[in-house]
């Protein structure tokens, strides 16, 4: 959406401030020994406290009020009993959501207790190029130079990054125009950010996998040659100058 009055910005505030304090409660309460299926009904108890509304169930019927992916899966992990996080795990959790007509998006991989499999570096990348492309991002600069900032950004860190799942737009549904921000440059793609407008900008940095593999589930998505992924996402709106960071208050920079 493009943010034209007062209001507009208020309303998405209000989302996004919503779904940057589940997902920091959701990570605060994630501890050996709960399972995914808990951890995700926390957040949707934050959700009905709110009066926020989870996007990816009401969009897509997503099984889960909140994507939870451990380890080797990318992103859309649906929440279950059967999955019981443990010290070290690589988790991702994301959370979108509907509140008063305003939709928004973030979320954040991150490791639990101790750093036994080493997978700080991975996520300090992912978390340090977010910041570098957000930070680039203003009205008129080409999508796909962004994408090739991340790339770029990637493999002098040592990785590669998921080319078949990207940003988007987001405001007044999940995803909107530019449905896609890519994390690499898309040749093809001609299209400028615009002042004014609400985008979700996320990072999928990783070891081995360079596309996500849809599961049978129909949900989970693994990379196509193994390793690890770490994600990172904020809502903002696009200025002429530094970008309005909506969802700044997930911290998940600070982490």
């Amino acid at each position: 959406m493009s943010i034209s009055k007062e209001s507009e910005l208020v309303g998405m505030q209000n989302a996004s401030e919503a779904v940057a304090f589940i997902l920091k409660e959701m990570r605060n309460y994630t501890q050996p020994g709960r399972t995914t299926k808990q951890i995700d009904e926390y957040g949707g108890q934050i959700l009905k406290d709110l009066g926020a509304k989870s996007a990816p169930r009401l969009t897509y019927n997503f099984p889960g009020w909140t994507c939870i992916s451990l380890n080797n899966e990318i992103a859309h992990g649906i929440p279950s009993n059967q999955k019981i996080v443990k010290e070290g795990d690589l988790i991702n959790i994301d959370v979108s959501a509907e509140l008063n007509g305003f939709w928004s998006d973030n979320g954040g991989s991150f490791v639990l207790g101790e750093d036994i499999h080493q997978h700080q570096p991975l996520i300090q990348a992912s978390k340090e190029i977010l910041r570098k492309a957000i930070f680039a991002i203003k009205g008129g600069v080409r999508i796909s130079e962004i994408g090739y900032l991340i790339e770029n950004e990637a493999k002098k860190a040592g990785y590669k990054v998921i080319q078949n799942l990207t940003g988007h737009g987001v405001g007044r549904s999940l995803h909107e125009e530019p449905h896609e921000i890519a994390n690499y440059r898309d040749t093809y793609n001609f299209k400028r950010f615009k002042k004014n407008s609400v985008v979700a900008v996320e990072t999928f940095i990783s070891t081995a996998s360079t596309q996500a593999v849809t599961q049978k589930d129909g949900w989970t998505l693994i990379g196509n040659k193994g390793g690890f992924v770490a994600q990172h996402e904020h809502t903002l709106v696009i200025t002429d100058g530094k970008p309005i960071i909506l969802t700044e208050m997930n911290q998940i920079w600070e982490e």
